[in-house]
């Protein structure tokens, strides 16, 4: 039995005998559907009918990869709901859910005859957890991950952010929604309606940015020298010796004297770290940082 296996058998199942039907195409919809799975749920997917009687997740198509890992245990069935047929195969599914996850805009859950008051009169007991772009007035504004952590100040120069921020907090966001609806279904009685944008959850990644913490004078933001990524002779090494006895071990290591909070914003200490770093490799600071306690990681180039 590999570890894995072993920490899955052990995982907490909070949501076994809770079934959840998603029909939330892309990414945020089925990656919190495989942390609900991993949670114990039951879960089953609708798609539409796709290419050749493929997939009809778009996800399928372009990160083959991706939609496999997402959908690993996951019951993958195909409707088009824009039919009579698909409409009953819906509904077939729908009286024996728990939880329906979605990621249409309201507009399209109206058109689809899928708005909350009419779910909760046909089966009371059946929670949704939406994932739109945004809430409240913009709700039927265009938008994509990049969009809502640009708002959101997370998006430097032309570069663009090494993952999708707003669409994985967003997963996290509907994931936890799933659980507050088993919790408020067994307060009330009944099932309840729980909306979570990815605009709010690519604002509430960016709190710490909000605060100063990450911006270029926060501390972990670059003006603390213990917190940084600085080149060494093979690559790049990152640190986070942020805390004093973290920050006391690293300057030991660099032949820094001052590992106060003042020394360590001070542009000698960033000299002096930056030269311990540009002389070592990253094997020799890995090994550094093991036996000094030193929180570190080498990179490549």
């Amino acid at each position: 039995m590999t570890s894995t296996t072993t920490r899955s058998a052990r995982a907490p199942r909070p949501l076994a005998g809770v079934r959840i039907l998603s029909l939330a195409l892309n990414l945020p919809g089925p990656a919190a559907l495989m942390r609900c799975r991993t949670m114990g749920a039951t879960c089953v997917k609708l798609e539409p009918p796709g290419p050749d009687g493929g997939p009809g997740d778009p996800m399928a198509t372009y990160a083959p990869g991706a939609y496999a890992t997402l959908h690993e245990g996951v019951r993958v069935l195909q409707a088009n709901l824009k039919t009579e047929p698909g409409q009953k195969a819906l509904h077939r599914e729908l009286a024996r859910t728990d939880v329906l996850l979605t990621s249409f805009r309201p507009s399209a859950l109206a058109k689809l005859d899928l708005g909350w008051r009419r779910l909760h009169k046909l089966y009371p007991q059946l929670s949704q957890a939406a994932i739109v772009g945004a809430t409240g007035a913009r709700a039927e504004e265009p938008g994509h991950d990049l969009t809502y952590v640009a708002e959101h100040g997370l998006v430097n120069g032309l570069e663009l952010p090494p993952t999708l921020y707003a669409d994985m907090g967003g997963s996290l966001a509907a994931s936890e929604a799933v659980l507050q609806a088993q919790l408020l279904r067994a307060a009330k009685g009944s099932g309840v309606f729980l909306e979570v944008a990815l605009a709010d959850a690519a604002a509430y990644l960016a709190l710490p940015r909000a605060w100063g913490l990450t911006t270029p004078q926060g501390s972990v933001g670059g003006a603390h020298a213990g917190y940084r990524v600085y080149p060494c002779k093979d690559g790049r090494v990152a640190v986070a010796a942020l805390e004093p006895h973290f920050a006391k071990a690293l300057c030991t290591a660099a032949g820094v004297a001052d590992a106060s909070r003042k020394g360590m914003l001070s542009a000698s200490t960033h000299a002096a770290v930056a030269a311990f770093f540009a002389t070592r490799t990253r094997k020799q600071l890995e090994k550094l940082g093991h036996e000094q306690d030193i929180p570190l990681h080498g990179l490549p180039r």
